[in-house]
């Protein structure tokens, strides 16, 4: 997979990143149509319907949906902002094209990830486009509101894992076992770590030890100065990220690279998080670390995309 990814960043980055400007209502429903498709081919892995099989391929549509609603969103915002700090036209508008997303994603796929991923990206761009912070607020309010209503009436796993954060050390062979293991694995890592390959709490302890929890087994076998060095490299480039939106010829590629920085970052940020026993335990992977051939492959076209705005930067004197 990781050829196909390398290919599909080359050939992006050699794609003018405006062409998506006059489809991105296609894209839109394109990737409202590959969400639905779980319907007709979807597949169940650990509970949740989240793959599509074609027999001979399966992919994850809702790591497709991630980067066509930023480019959706990064057109449409462009196309009002004369309009953006409108409640009704600037906020309000922007919103309703969410639902139909959220309803598919969280509600029939059961994905709370990957429809906060999806979310906050569209928030982030209706802020960067111009948004009133005083819109944005009231959303988060309403939205903070509407998570906490539904895990104390649903309860479940969720509710768990939240509680189990909470206090990991309470119930270490059940619900705290994922973050209890995760962090035995970083303490035994470590200022230099075991040596790579060396790890042991990969093997039958650590869950998802090649997805979810693999900065744990980086953390084991590279240490404190290996953890620092992918931090670092991470922070490097969401530097260059930000670099690239501000330089970007228009308002469409600004807003758009800004946009697939801010995923990857959030990626990072909840990944290393969860891995850190900082956060509930959630189903999100490090961004070019985890395994998983459909994630990897659009990260690294986003990679590409990123190229070609940065090579289509403005002229500065």
């Amino acid at each position: 997979m990781q050829q196909f990814g390398l290919v599909a960043m080359v050939v992006l980055s050699k794609v003018d990143y405006r062409i998506y400007e006059k489809y991105y209502k296609i894209i839109y429903w394109i990737c409202l149509a590959l969400l639905a498709s779980i319907f007709l081919f979807g597949t169940s892995a650990q509970g949740a319907t989240r793959w599509v099989n074609l027999g001979f391929v399966s992919f994850q549509p809702s790591e497709i949906a991630k980067v066509g609603i930023i480019i959706f969103y990064a057109e449409y915002l462009t196309r009002r902002k004369e309009k953006i700090k409108d409640f009704k036209e600037g906020f309000l508008k922007p919103l309703i094209w969410l639902i139909p997303v959220v309803v598919i994603v969280f509600v029939f796929q059961n994905h709370l990830s990957a429809t906060f991923l999806i979310c906050a990206s569209a928030v982030i761009l209706m802020f960067m486009a111009g948004c009133k912070i005083k819109h944005l607020l009231l959303l988060g309010v309403v939205g903070i509101g509407a998570v906490l209503f539904y895990l104390i009436e649903t309860g479940g796993f969720r509710f768990e894992r939240i509680l189990s954060f909470l206090n990991p050390w309470a119930d270490t062979a059940d619900t705290g076992w994922q973050t209890v293991q995760s962090l035995y694995a970083i303490g035994s890592g470590g200022l230099f770590g075991a040596g790579l390959g060396a790890s042991k709490q990969k093997y039958l302890y650590i869950p998802e030890p090649h997805n979810d929890f693999i900065f744990a087994v980086l953390a084991e076998e590279l240490g404190f100065i290996g953890c620092a060095v992918v931090i670092l490299l991470f922070a490097v480039f969401v530097w260059r990220g930000i670099v690239t939106a501000i330089n970007a010829k228009d308002m469409f590629g600004s807003l758009l690279a800004i946009g697939i920085t801010s995923l990857i970052a959030m990626e990072v940020i909840i990944n290393i998080a969860v891995v850190t026993a900082s956060m509930p335990v959630t189903g999100m992977p490090l961004p070019f670390f985890s395994y998983g051939g459909t994630a990897l492959i659009i990260q690294l076209s986003t990679v590409g995309i990123l190229l070609n705005i940065s090579k289509n930067r403005k002229q500065t004197e």
